[in-house]
Order: structure tokens, then sequence, then C-alpha cells
């Protein structure tokens, strides 16, 4: 097996490819944390309301529309880039997410402001998986895992970057709701600014390669023969080339069929067990409840009896902590290991949890039914909260793409990473969706026990079931 080591490795040149294709990571965490400070603003423009399932009026359908584009991007996107490439399917995303953006900030209408954001949550989906495969496609085994969380700081990037934006453009309106520049609401240029790294990402994408793993497959052998040669040089370029095209089989082409699970192979309900453990991984990341923070932060807040300007400010101290927290993953994953990283987070999400439970029990509730918290609770909550974010970003927030990215065999990495995209934003949709519901049916106690619960479950899972890829090869992937 012979190794890319960053030794023989252009750094600068893979470096160079990772700061490119994580733009895509910059724009999905941008458009997943955009809505956060637009809610007031929906509600009004739109006659939006809380705690409503319709798909017409409710401010859950309409932030949560985003997640359907997600998991349906996720689901395609997999699929296209066996078929059209890594680099162009990842063309397409950019594209999407500068026409959603533009359209988000200048609809009229609720439906058509659903449109776009499906269409921008399409682009988030495809961004989400492919950034990190592309990556893990190029990287050297025993520093990938550090690139590929690279994904992870600029998707928290992206998050604190929508909520400094949003938190000056209402400062600057006054409030989210008030006309700002040119005559439209400030809320409404929350959602414009992120036309401009969209753009910055479309024309990226055209300076950086195709993945040579997508060029053996398809059988395009000099093509690949110069990427690899340009990432790891000459002496290692053949080598490489060859032990990835002895990956691919002669007389198979990958396709959705390959999750199945094959005549005496390992396997549950059909599927090959190493995708049940991707699906598995993709859906409890969104059951700890993490998106809840990134989405409804402000509106959390605001519940718990922050203000608004006080709420926005507490979403950009934890999109701060969050990039922190990467920092640490970096250091520590290509070293310690992927498994024992998830199994500290999943402890540390679940403490932090049942504390932030603990709080919103013993608050109070105002004439209006909002929660209110003394001020010692409201500190308990907001430093428990910030806790539970950095557990998240340490662990299960950069390590389920980094897994996600390298742990299927090359024949079968688009497929399965459709298939475990598709359920990963569909778990995020439902856990969105479900929110401002269950705060108002059940409260915030009730809720955060759920996400709790889900999070202890998810260490025992995690020690059962999921195997360490930590300085393997792609292909040494089995499955």
């Amino acid at each position: 097996m012979t190794e890319a080591s960053p030794q023989r490795a252009n750094m600068g040149f893979i470096g160079a490819i990772v700061a490119v294709a994580t733009i895509g990571g910059f724009l999905f965490g941008y458009d997943s944390g955009a809505v956060n400070g637009t809610q007031e603003g929906l509600k009004h423009a739109f006659g939006l309301v809380d705690g409503s399932w319709s798909p017409t009026n409710g401010l859950g359908f309409t932030v949560a529309s985003l997640l359907i584009g997600c998991f349906i991007g996720a689901f395609f996107a997999g699929r296209l880039a066996d078929l059209m490439g890594r680099r162009n399917t990842m063309i397409l995303a950019a594209a999407l997410f500068l026409g959603g953006a533009l359209v988000q900030g200048i609809a009229g209408a609720q439906i058509v402001f659903v449109l776009a954001r499906i269409c921008g949550g399409m682009a988030v989906g495809a961004a989400s998986v492919l950034s990190p495969a592309y990556i893990s496609e190029i990287a050297p085994a025993n520093i990938r895992g550090r690139l590929t969380t690279v994904q992870q700081i600029m998707i928290i990037t992206g998050l604190t970057a929508a909520f400094v934006v949003n938190y000056f453009l209402a400062q600057g309106a006054g409030v989210s709701t008030a006309t700002f520049w040119f005559g439209l609401e400030a809320w409404r240029w929350m959602f414009l600014m992120q036309a401009i790294p969209a753009a910055i990402f479309l024309v990226a994408l055209f300076m950086i390669p195709e993945s040579p793993r997508y060029l053996v497959s398809k059988g395009r052998e000099d093509q690949a023969v110069t990427v690899l040669t340009s990432l790891f040089g000459g002496e290692a370029a053949i080598p490489k080339f060859e032990e990835i095209r002895a990956t691919f089989a002669s007389d198979h082409r990958p396709r959705l069929s390959d999750v199945l699970a094959r005549a005496g192979g390992r396997g549950f309900l059909g599927i090959r067990y190493i995708v049940w453990v991707g699906i598995i991984i993709a859906v409890f990341q969104q059951l700890v409840g993490i998106n809840v923070i990134f989405y409804y932060g402000a509106t959390l807040w605001k519940l718990a009896g922050f203000s608004e300007q006080q709420s926005l400010l507490i979403n950009i101290v934890s999109g701060a902590v969050s990039i922190a927290a990467c920092f640490i993953t970096i250091a520590v994953i290509d070293r310690i290991g992927r498994k024992p990283l998830l199994l500290i987070g999943s402890a540390g999400m679940a403490v932090t949890l049942f504390v932030m439970v603990y709080a919103f029990s013993h608050g109070s509730l105002d004439p209006k039914g909002n929660l209110v918290l003394s001020e010692n609770l409201g500190t308990v909550a907001v430093v428990a909260a910030n806790l539970y974010v950095i557990f998240f970003n340490v662990s299960w927030g950069p390590v389920m793409w980094v897994m996600l990215g390298e742990m299927f065999p090359n024949q079968i990495r688009g497929s399965a990473l459709a298939v475990s995209g598709f359920f990963q934003w569909f778990a995020n949709f439902m856990i969105s969706f479900t929110f401002p519901i269950m705060a108002a049916g059940w409260g915030l106690s009730a809720s955060y026990t759920f996400y709790g619960v889900c999070a202890v479950i998810s260490f025992f899972l995690v020690a059962w079931l999921v195997h360490e890829t930590r300085g393997k090869e792609l292909e040494q992937m089995e499955g």
C-alpha cells in the first residue's frame, strides 16, 4: 500500500484545493444560520404563525423548508458525483446557492420564498456530502482527518458570519423588520449577503481539478495520473493510480444498488452493514438537537427570557466557541482517532443537555406563557449551551463528516454518501420542523430531555458499531 505522505505531497496545492472546496461548507453554514435572525421579518412579511404545521402559513415549515432541499440535494449529489464528477456537481451546487440567496432576499410571496429556500437547501445538501468526500479523495491518509475537519470549521465560520451579519444589520436598521438599504428590510439583506461568498465559490471551483478516484472510475486514466502527480509527485502517482484502479471492477461502475448487501456479505434488511453504520452516525448527529441551537438560537433564547439583541449576541458567542472547538479536533483527530472523539462528545453532550433541562425546568412562566429564567438560571443555561456546543464541535460536528467522507469503499462511496446524506438531512428536517411545535406543546424542558436521551443512546451505538478509520488509505476501507 503506497501512502501519499505529506512529505511527498504538494501541500500548497492540496491546501488551495481544500480552501476552495470548503467554501461550500461556509455557504452550508451561512445558509443554515442566516434564517436565525429573520424569523420576525418572515412572520411579518408572509403572515406566518408560530407553532403551526401548515406549509402555507407555518413558521416551522417555512424555516425548515431548507431541509427539504437538503435531503434531496444530499441524495442526488452522491449519484450525480458518480455520473458527472465531484467538481462539476459542486459547480451546480454553487449556482443554486447564488440563485437561492438572491430570490430568498427579494421574494414577495411565501411560496416563492419556500421554493428558493428549497433550491438553496439542495445546494447545502450537495455541498455537505461532496466537500468532505472530495477532500478525503485528494488528501494524504495521515492528515486526512485534519483537512476534512476544516469543512466543519468553515460550516461554523459560515454560521458565525451569518450571526454577525444579522446582528449588525439588525443594529443598523434598529430591528430586523425595519427598512434598510435600497428600501429593503434588514432581514432580507440577511439572505442577500450570502450571494457574495456564493459567487466566489462558483468562480473558484473552475480552478481546482477533478477527484482522481472519480477519473479512474470513468476510465480517464491519463487525467487521473496527471492529477495524482500534481498532488503527490511523480514517484507516488503511478503506484497510487494502480491501487485506486484495483478497487474498481473493470466490468462494474458505481450505482445506487451498491448499498445492498452482497450474497454472503454482512448486512441487515438487505443493506450493507457499513451503510447502516453511516446512516446511524448521520441520524444521531441530528437527534442530539444541535441545529435547534443553530436554526432557532434567537427564538430559543427569547423563550428563555433574553431580548432580541441579547439572543443574537449569544449566537455569535456560540459560533466563536464552536470554531475554537474545531481547532481542538484538528489537533487530535489524526492522533487519537475518530471513535474516541465520538464517545467523548456523546458523554459531554448528554451531561450538558441535562443541565439545560434542569435550568429550564426551574424557570417560571410570564402572563403570555413564555419561560422566564432568573439571572442565575439564565447564566447556567447559557454556559451549559456553550459547553454543549463545544462537545459537539470537538466530536460529532466534524467527525461525522470526516467518517462519511472516508469510511466507505471506493466502489460504493457515492451511493453510500447519497443514502447516508439523505437520512442525515431528513433527520435534520424533522428536528428543525418539530422544535417550534415541541417547544410550544411540551416546553423546553421536555424537548431537551429528548435530545439528552438521544445523546446517551449515541454513546452506546458508537461503542458497539463504529470501527476506527484513522490512518487508513481509502483503498483499505471495507464493507
